[in-house]
């Protein structure tokens, strides 16, 4: 569990808990550490955001990213404002706040407010959790009509009799003209006097 490993320290050291980058140093905090908890309490990293906009009527998507090159927006996204939370599938707790607990669909980047840059990081995150088994994955039930796969269903219908013939007109040899025939032979008479040996 990530927390304060030394309390006489002046700044806290704490363990080692995802991938996050934070400038040169990659480390991240838990949920579960002192931090987090002084931080933001038993809430999630996004119940109190809210982004700053023009008008009554906030804006219908999030932006795109919250930091380009070097320059940071005003009011940055709950993941970019926060560098120590790292985006990781193996950061379970954070991963659970931004699922829906009962259908196990990810909230809408317009719910949580985060970036859409992030937003695709947390999918990816969320994802890569559900492969190795970290996160729950919820799968709908469905009833199968075992009638629909029966040969006895309506719209199933008796093959019906081979013909004596062929299926098609097609199918059968047809002999061709002696005009097309003389025009074939016009055509290819170099290309066989070739194979002959005759030239």
């Amino acid at each position: 569990m990530c927390g304060l490993q030394n309390a006489e320290r002046t700044r806290p050291v704490f363990t080692f808990c995802g991938s996050a980058v934070y400038g040169r140093v990659h480390f991240t905090i838990s949920p579960l550490s002192l931090e987090y908890l002084e931080r933001y309490g038993q809430r999630s990293v996004w119940a109190d955001y809210r982004r700053n906009h023009k008008g009554p009527i906030p804006p219908q998507k999030t932006r795109k990213t919250c930091i380009r090159g070097s320059k940071v927006c005003g009011n940055p996204c709950p993941i970019c404002r926060d560098q120590k939370l790292g985006v990781d599938y193996r950061n379970v707790k954070l991963l659970q706040q931004f699922i829906c607990p009962h259908t196990g669909v990810v909230y809408d980047p317009t719910r949580t407010g985060v970036c859409m840059k992030q937003h695709k990081r947390l999918v990816t995150a969320i994802n890569e959790a559900e492969d190795h088994g970290l996160l729950p994955v919820l799968i709908k039930h469905k009833d199968i009509a075992f009638g629909d796969y029966s040969r006895d269903h309506g719209a199933v219908a008796q093959t019906p009799p081979a013909p004596a013939g062929p299926w098609y007109s097609w199918y059968e040899w047809q002999e061709p003209s002696a005009h097309d025939v003389a025009k074939l032979q016009k055509l290819y008479k170099p290309y066989w006097q070739q194979m002959r040996g005759e030239q």
